[in-house]
């Protein structure tokens, strides 16, 4: 699937969510509906995939996780707040 095809089936997928359960929720709920919502429209993903760091040489599991991977191109960092604060950004 091409990336714009398929960023616009997230975002669309995303949308569906927001406007079924609206907002004041936990991030980990619009993450499970998000993925049923995918899986729905037949998008393969991964969710809390592990994420590494490279540190002089060895890799470390520091406890990152990305929220979900679709299709093995797009990462989705899943926030529920009311807005993005530069922490939000460096994530």
């Amino acid at each position: 699937m091409a990336i714009n095809n398929l960023s616009g089936q997230i975002i669309g997928a995303a949308i569906e969510v927001h406007k079924f359960l609206g907002s004041g929720l936990l991030e980990s709920a619009y993450e499970e509906c998000l993925c049923h919502e995918l899986n729905l429209r037949k998008i393969a993903y991964e969710r809390q995939k592990v994420l590494p760091i490279q540190y002089k040489g060895v890799r470390l599991d520091c406890g990152y996780r990305i929220d979900i991977v679709v299709e093995n191109m797009i990462v989705l960092e899943l926030k529920a707040c009311e807005k993005i604060e530069d922490i939000h950004k460096a994530q």
